[in-house]
């Protein structure tokens, strides 16, 4: 939801979450799942002659088992998101231009400058009215409560500008937002979900969200306002602590709001999934399943936590879609993420880049800003009336660095899939799941593509591995 305006926020604390479409329960399924398929003749390995399997050809195998015209439908949808990339950035250029072009930005400031003086009036009224104003005057000569109403003072500006520049950007970007996030997925049978529950749905994340951003822009401008020269250093060590919080609390106390969480009962799914869980010290003893067939058709599992709070969670439309191999093969690999701390190497990872960009951005603020700034209003990097050159400067630069994230995401993903299929030990279970996450991830694209467009591995990559998984005949050891 609202990829311009929650900008800083997706970018700061990467909550993917907030910008899904949210699907309700009575709403159904707009297309049916893709067929399921049996391992092709190539992908079967004998036993008696194991020399003669071949992981190149098995994988072609797999792949053509998709009928033309789903492959079509996939491929279609996917590239189509490669224009969505370009749109969104285009749009977030000409808005953000716009709140600086037409001072709309500096009104927003000088707003936010007038509110805590107006709060200051109406409370020193209201004292007067009560008859105590001598005494409230006298906590106000107090150097630390000065320090203290002078910080809130400069929270309360930052909040006020914030509010309002988000909500107008709302506004100008709800029509490409309702195309993508509703029509198009609908479009592609992605969604379950009529408008009406969308659009409250959505109305609640951006509340969330404004929350969330609000309190992070009030951290960083405080950093900004302190630090002038080098709040890209500063800023760097906020937005990673910050993202670190987010991304721990935000599997547990965020997408709740949106999906029930219960306790999964079958021992048949249950017990398989705990197995897993032991052999490799995850410190769980239930797993949950998300009701996430209200908004989607696509699968998706998670393993999260910290302190005592790790979960194992998995959306109902895997056990719905997916046979047990293929949920195992799916819950090793999220069992991977977790064991090999992939939550905080990206975060750190994600650290690093933004040490390079702020760094870049501190330059091209000032040079901005010395050229610009009397036209727009801006006073300098600890002005709110900035943060459209702020976002703008941010926006242009991740939206040329996007390859090297997606890289960054798509290693970190190939390593949870090799430590699922050596977990799970089942080729043909990942080789099917690849083939149905290519319901909306094209299964076969260029190297090109792949490495430009994909934080996750292609259909064929992940097939390829399982393929090589199965050609490698691990054995399991002596258990004399």
């Amino acid at each position: 939801m609202h990829r311009l305006i929650l900008f800083l926020l997706a970018l700061l604390f990467g909550l993917t979450t907030l910008v899904q479409a949210r699907p309700t329960p009575e709403s159904k399924p707009s297309a049916t799942p893709w067929p399921e398929v049996t391992p092709p003749p190539a992908g079967i390995l004998d036993p008696n002659h194991p020399e003669k399997f071949d992981p190149a050809a098995a994988t072609t195998a797999w792949l053509d088992t998709v009928p033309a015209d789903k492959r079509e439908k996939s491929d279609a949808y996917f590239e189509g998101g490669y224009w969505l990339i370009l749109w969104n950035f285009l749009v977030a250029v000409a808005i953000l231009l716009f709140l600086l072009q037409s001072r709309l930005s500096a009104l927003l400031r000088d707003f936010a400058e007038w509110l805590p003086k107006f709060v200051a009036m109406v409370i020193r009224a209201l004292a007067k009215f009560l008859g105590i104003l001598k005494w409230l005057q006298w906590l106000a000569s107090i150097r630390l409560l000065q320090a203290l109403l002078s910080a809130f003072s400069k929270a309360l500006q930052v909040v006020a500008y914030a509010i309002p520049f988000v909500l107008i950007i709302t506004l100008l970007t709800f029509p490409l937002n309702v195309y993508q996030g509703f029509f198009r997925e609908h479009q592609y049978g992605l969604a379950t979900q009529t408008f009406g529950p969308w659009f409250s749905e959505q109305i609640t994340a951006l509340l969330i969200s404004m929350i969330i951003l609000s309190i992070a822009l009030v951290v960083l401008y405080a950093v900004f306002r302190r630090a002038p020269r080098t709040w890209w250093i500063w800023g760097t060590i906020v937005a990673t602590c910050l993202q670190i919080l987010i991304s721990f609390i935000a599997p547990l106390y965020i997408e709740p709001v949106f999906n029930t969480y219960k306790p999964l009962d079958d021992p048949k799914l249950r017990d398989p999934i705990l197995a897993m869980a032991s052999a490799n010290e995850i410190p769980v003893h239930q797993v949950f399943v998300v009701d996430q067939s209200r908004q989607t058709t696509r699968i998706s599992a998670n393993v999260a936590g910290f302190f005592g709070t790790t979960r194992i969670a998995l959306n109902d439309n895997l056990i719905k879609q997916c046979s047990l191999p293929e949920i195992r093969a799916v819950m090793a690999h999220e069992m991977g993420h977790y064991v090999l701390n992939h939550n905080m190497n990206l975060v750190l990872a994600q650290g690093l880049l933004y040490l390079v960009v702020f760094g870049l951005t501190a330059r091209f603020f000032d040079l901005a800003n010395k050229r610009w700034g009397n036209k727009w209003g801006i006073r300098g990097i600890g002005d709110p009336a900035g943060l459209p050159l702020l976002s703008l400067i941010l926006s242009a630069l991740f939206f040329v660095l996007t390859p090297v994230s997606n890289t960054v995401g798509r290693v970190t993903e190939t390593e949870a899939d090799a430590f699922g299929i050596n977990t799970a030990r089942e080729a043909d279970g990942m080789a099917k799941i690849a083939l149905k996450l290519g319901q909306y991830r094209k299964l076969n694209p260029t190297p090109m593509e792949e490495a430009i467009f994909f934080d996750h591995p292609s259909g064929r990559a992940r097939i390829r591995m399982a393929m090589d998984w199965k050609a490698g005949q691990l054995p399991c050891g002596d258990t004399r």
